[in-house]
């Protein structure tokens, strides 16, 4: 029998909405979660489109049409991750 294993727990993300600040993403058996455009800069011009194609894979968001990244544990506790801009 063939299909996906139940002996662990798998998570999946959905953006709920945008605002003018940012955007929420639900997490399954987790919680709901406001990402910020002053924190994350890059998604703030993107398209919705770009916005709402990301990846969630164990713990982490991907927005590959952005080169994005965003740990699940960094919207949860965002003073333990300061941000640090490089150009």
């Amino acid at each position: 029998m063939s299909g996906v294993s139940t002996s662990h727990k798998v998570q999946s993300a959905q953006i709920t909405s945008i605002e003018r600040d940012g955007f929420w993403v639900l997490v399954s058996k987790d919680g709901e979660y406001f990402v910020p455009f002053e924190s994350y800069p890059e998604l703030r011009t993107a398209t919705i489109e770009a916005v709402f194609n990301f990846e969630f894979e164990d713990g982490d968001f991907h927005w590959p049409d952005l080169d994005v990244d965003i740990e699940l544990e960094a919207l949860k506790h965002p003073e333990k991750y300061p941000l640090r801009f490089r150009r």
